[in-house]
């Protein structure tokens, strides 16, 4: 019961994996927590997600802004800000951090932007454990496959992120830093899934990059239990990777389609994409264990990792997504268990369409 009487802070906790992390942290199934504070920047979207949780359709009473004495405290702050960050970690025993600037292009436009969140955020949280000696007892970044072998601003953003927070270990011993690493998240706010839907339901056409594109597809539920699993099993330093399918996107996009009347278009790969994305780099996979259903890459830094107590390799080659890529049906297959070739069923994917 890893949640059990825990103050647990989650940065971005707004976004589509925060979101569902913490109502499943609220759901109790992994201990009852103490307190869950989300701190974003988006007061419209903490209203929205606070009345949600609160199951109601207004917000006149009273009891919905009662904030500081529920369970579920929101704070408008900022990563970027070291005093915001400072002033939500009191008190606080698992900080997961989910802030981020994640479209690419974005960030290639815009790549000092990415670093005041993605890297600066990170580095806020670990100045701010260090120097006011927080009793924090577990960091989690969140990170994405993009860090592997990076070709972009987000995903060298993020790959600079991982470093922080593992390199942080060496210098706070009580406080455990640990990240977690995954693919596409299927109907996360951004992804293809919601455009395609977006696009047939105004008639059409449907826009892909190339047609051979290859992408990890993880449910948002997926990504949640590898946040779990990792608070629960990971050693400091570590990156854990969930094994994950991955689908080009011109089968996604036809397995929406369906039967419809709807054209293809191709529009080439945007700035900063890649055609395949990595899970696991081959210079990581020297030092990449197993743990239960997870890959975890162990820390380079060697008062981190022995690598010589590492025996067992358990990858050949580095974890690509081409590598792994489901067929036609499959995909057709991987959608509709998830409810995203049905826009009206209800899943935890669906309520991220909406």
């Amino acid at each position: 019961m890893i949640f059990e009487g825990k103050t647990i802070l989650v940065t971005g906790g707004t976004g589509s994996m925060g979101s569902i992390f913490v109502k499943r942290v609220l759901s109790e199934e992994c201990g009852k927590p103490k307190k869950v504070i989300i701190l974003s920047r988006d007061e419209a979207k903490q209203h929205y997600l606070r009345i949600s949780f609160q199951n109601r359709i207004i917000s006149q009473d009273d009891a919905v802004y009662n904030n500081f004495k529920n369970v579920l405290e929101f704070r408008i702050g900022d990563v970027r800000s070291y005093h915001d960050v400072c002033s939500a970690l009191r008190g606080v025993d698992i900080v997961i951090n989910a802030a981020a600037l994640k479209q690419v292009p974005t960030c290639e436009y815009f790549p000092h932007q990415a670093i005041l969140t993605n890297c600066l955020g990170a580095a806020n949280i670990v100045q701010a454990i260090s120097e006011h000696n927080f009793p924090v007892e577990t960091v989690v970044g969140v990170s994405t496959d993009k860090a592997a072998k990076p070709v972009n601003v987000m995903g060298m953003t993020k790959a600079i992120q991982e470093r922080i927070f593992t390199s942080a270990n060496i210098l706070n011993k009580n406080t455990r830093f640990i990240c977690v690493r995954y693919g596409n998240v299927m109907a996360s706010r951004g992804s293809v899934i919601p455009l395609f839907h977006k696009q047939i339901q105004n008639g059409g056409p449907v826009t892909i990059t190339v047609p051979e594109m290859t992408r990890f597809l993880i449910t948002i539920d997926h990504a949640v239990d590898t946040v779990f699993s990792a608070i629960r099993d990971a050693e400091a330093g570590e990156t854990f990777i969930p094994t994950a399918p991955a689908a080009t996107v011109e089968n996604i996009a036809k397995a929406i389609i369906g039967n419809r009347k709807i054209d293809i278009v191709i529009n080439g790969i945007r700035p900063g994409e890649k055609l395949h994305e990595i899970l696991v780099s081959e210079e990581e996979m020297l030092h990449t264990v197993k743990k239960g259903n997870y890959f975890a890459i162990k820390s380079m830094l060697p008062e981190l990792t022995n690598m010589k107590e590492i025996k067992d390799q358990v990858l050949n080659s580095e974890l690509s997504s081409k590598d792994y890529v489901l067929t036609f049906d499959k995909t057709i297959e991987l959608l509709k268990i998830h409810g995203l070739l049905d826009i009206d069923k209800n899943s935890p994917e669906q309520e991220l369409l909406k």
